[in-house]
C-alpha cells in the first residue's frame, strides 16, 4: 500500500475534525484495540485538535496536533497504528514471528508466506483471519511490518503454503518516510 508512497504526490487533503468525529474515531480505536483503553488519552488527547491527512487509493491518516502519524485506514476499513506508534505502544497488536531467512524480504514489502511463520525460527500468536497483527522478527526486538492475516494461525500451521499475512506497512516505506504533517 505505501510501497511507492511520497508525501508530496500522494496527499490530497488535510481535515480538521470535529469533537464530534474525533470521539467517534477515539471509541473505534478502544473497541478495535481494547488493551489502549489506559492509553488513548495520551495517543489522541480529547482536547488536542486531530487531523486526517487523505491521500490517493483511498488512505486516511490519522494525526494529532504536533502531525504525528498515529492510525492508517484504506477505504472505510479498520484502522491500523503506524509503526512509529506500534514501536512506543508494542503490546497492542498480537505479534507473529518470521524467520531471519524472511526479514530482507518483509523489509521490501512481499507479504509473509506461510512457511516463514511455521519455521523453528518463527512463533505464532493466535489471530483469526482478518486480524491486524505486528510482524516481528526472529532476534530483534521491535516490530519489522504490521500486516493483516489472510488465514486464521490455525489454517497457516495447518496448509503450509501461500501467502500467510499481507504486509501493509513495513520499516521504509512510504509511511515510514513521511515526516510529520504540519
Amino acid at each position: 500500500m505505501f510501497k511507492k508512497f511520497d508525501e508530496k504526490e500522494s496527499i490530497s487533503g488535510i481535515l480538521q475534525l470535529k469533537s464530534s468525529v474525533q470521539k467517534g474515531i477515539r471509541n473505534k480505536l478502544i473497541e478495535q484495540y481494547p488493551h489502549l483503553e489506559g492509553y488513548i488519552d495520551n495517543i489522541l488527547p480529547k482536547k488536542d485538535a486531530i487531523r486526517i491527512v487523505k491521500c490517493h487509493d483511498h488512505v486516511e491518516i490519522v494525526v494529532n496536533s504536533t502531525g504525528n502519524l498515529l492510525f492508517f485506514r484504506q477505504r472505510e476499513g479498520p484502522w491500523m497504528p503506524t509503526l512509529k506508534l506500534l514501536h512506543k505502544y508494542p503490546f497492542f497488536l498480537p505479534m507473529e514471528q518470521v524467520d531471519k531467512g524472511a526479514i530482507k524480504f518483509v523489509l521490501s514489502g512481499a507479504n509473509i508466506m506461510c512457511p516463514g511463520l511455521t519455521s523453528p525460527g518463527a512463533r505464532m500468536t493466535e489471530a483469526p483471519k482478518g486480524a491486524i497483527v505486528a510482524i516481528m522478527a526472529e532476534g530483534k526486538q521491535h516490530a519489522l511490518a504490521i500486516g493483516l492475516t489472510s488465514l486464521s494461525t490455525e489454517e497457516i500451521a495447518k496448509v503450509n503454503k501461500g501467502v500467510g499475512i499481507e504486509n501493509v506497512h513495513y520499516l521504509n516505506d512510504g509511511l515510514w518516510q513521511m515526516k510529520p504533517v504540519k
